[in-house]
């Protein structure tokens, strides 16, 4: 059967056959894991890259589509709905029908999607390909964890994962300058198009490298009521974060679509205990280290994102840097994540995960606490050591944490595995965008009218003050239109002064988070089934 294999877990010899890792004999490249990291890493970037490079673009498709500020926003909210809810679902796909095949598939959607949206004469057109999308890269993302797993013998699968982690942090990084050059010098469009010929790069590579690996107790069926309760409870877990920003936390519909989600989530549960194949087999959870993965992964994206979010309106609205000028500066963050994720591979093989994963959220939570310290006036060099530290310590967080939650899953779950990865990845993205926005706004909302007045400026009724609260709350200065300057200028300060206290204490909260995920961490050891990959027999 070309292309496919199956696993056994259970040979005496699997260790002593997967330790050469090298290519499946009489199929040339086919199989080989190096060639086979190389080709997923292709189609990782294409996701990685369009997380990031889209922002750049959303004020260029709202000038040519016409579109609102709530249409633009839809861009970005539809495809993270669509991704977050897919994603273990399509890593059970991956179980059942075998990670090659939905790698492939998730590829030619994605890319076939981003050729769409760059023909789309309409916003309505770009929100439906930008859903398809997220459901494409949501094949995808699992797939090319369950590749690894499978192709990788476990003293090799940290470096490979490591690898992994570097063209996922140097793409996301990189998205906004690449996609600020392409929206500067030809248009919105290309940052969609540049997606189909990284897609072909990725189909043809993936056709001649990519071995189908399966485990012999692979799922034969599906539990449909799980997928349903699952999605349901996770959409409205992610409805409610996007927008409990819009809502207000104590708004009833906010916490109606929580407690909603919750009640799915239990239900979910108690049905997973019923099926005779779960989508979710819940003695998954009995590994203390996978849960303690999932945790950290969570926490570490909580951290990271939630307190990023902030930095980029920091930079741009405070310091009045261009996006390109603004990715630039972040390229200390970058450089490390790109040393720090093969080198924290090594480490990892060598010395386990505890160390370097509590290691890493040590320097994270340092990183958080110095940029709890940025200034209007703060120079480049201090923030590009913090982002540099920050790079340093997400490093063995995504190696490890990755690793940790992947090689403590059975074989047979590894692209359920990979689901839950990327998918606390995202809710913890999702939960820190949100908790630290509202201490940002109950920050700026508690000092901006003390600030105000001790300026000296005129005073603002309750609907100027709420419309400025929420300019300030992303750095820009509420300055209407013929105002002097003298009066300009110190709507200007309090503006920035006020916006930096809400990202200080922002920040701080982040650090906290961090310095609990240390102790989560604590938890962690090396993937007991890490070594079910390693023995491939041939067909």
């Amino acid at each position: 059967m070309t292309g496919q294999t199956t696993i056994d877990t259970t040979g005496p010899g699997d260790e002593a056959a997967a330790a050469t890792a090298g290519p499946v004999p009489g199929r040339g490249l086919r199989g080989h894991p190096w060639f086979t990291l190389v080709t997923v890493a292709v189609g990782v970037m294409m996701v990685a890259l369009d997380g990031t490079i889209v922002a750049i673009a959303n004020p260029a498709i709202g000038d040519d589509l016409k579109a609102s500020l709530a249409e633009l926003q839809w861009i970005t909210n539809a495809y993270f709905l669509a991704l977050a809810v897919s994603l273990i679902t399509a890593g059970k796909l991956g179980d059942r029908f075998g990670h090659r095949q939905t790698f492939l598939i998730g590829v030619v959607g994605f890319a076939a999607a981003s050729g769409a949206i760059g023909l789309s004469g309409s916003i309505g057109l770009v929100v439906t390909f930008r859903v398809f999308q997220g459901l494409f890269g949501a094949l995808l993302m699992p797939a090319a964890l369950g590749l690894l797993r499978a192709t990788f013998p476990a003293e090799k699968l940290n470096m490979a994962i490591g690898i992994w982690g570097m063209v996922i942090g140097a793409s996301t990084a990189g998205g906004p300058i690449l996609g600020g050059v392409l929206v500067e010098h030809v248009n919105w469009q290309s940052v969609f198009f540049i997606n189909v010929p990284v897609g072909v790069l990725a189909v043809v590579l993936g056709v001649w490298i990519l071995l189908d690996h399966r485990a012999e107790n692979a799922p034969r069926s599906f539990d449909v009521p799980g997928i349903a309760l699952l999605s349901g409870a996770m959409f409205c877990l992610v409805w409610a974060l996007i927008k409990a920003p819009e809502w207000g936390w104590g708004d009833i519909w906010t916490w109606g679509f929580v407690l909603v989600s919750f009640a799915g989530f239990a239900v979910f549960a108690l049905w997973e205990t019923k099926v005779k194949e779960p989508l979710i087999p819940l003695g998954l959870f009995r590994s203390v280290p996978l849960s303690a993965g999932v945790a950290l992964m969570v926490l570490m994206a909580i951290a990271f994102m939630g307190g990023l979010f902030f930095v980029t309106f920091y930079l741009q609205n405070v310091h009045g840097m261009s996006p390109i000028d603004a990715g630039l500066h972040l390229l200390p963050l970058t450089g490390m994540m790109i040393v720090g994720s093969p080198l924290a591979g090594i480490m990892i093989t060598k010395f386990g995960p505890r160390v370097p994963l509590a290691g890493g959220m040590v320097l994270t939570a340092v990183a958080m606490y110095g940029m709890s310290t940025l200034e209007t006036d703060t120079g480049s060099g201090v923030m590009s050591l913090w982002f540099a530290v920050l790079g340093l310590g997400l490093a063995p967080v995504m190696v490890g944490a990755t690793e940790v939650i992947v090689g403590n899953a059975p074989m047979e779950l590894s692209g359920v595995a990979g689901g839950l990865q990327q998918a606390a990845m995202q809710i913890g993205g999702s939960l820190g965008t949100a908790v630290l926005g509202a201490v940002m706004a109950s920050k700026v909302d508690s000092d901006l009218e003390g600030n105000w007045k001790e300026a000296g400026l005129p005073p603002l009724t309750p609907e100027q003050l709420g419309k400025a609260s929420e300019a300030v709350q992303v750095g820009v200065p509420p300055v209407p239109e013929g105002t002097p300057g003298a009066i300009a200028a110190k709507i200007t300060d309090v503006a920035h002064d006020t916006f930096i206290s809400g990202m200080s204490l922002a920040s701080l909260v982040a650090a906290g988070v961090a310095a609990v995920a240390v102790l989560v961490a604590f938890l962690t050891k090396r993937g007991e089934n890490a070594e079910a990959g390693a023995g491939v027999g041939h067909i």
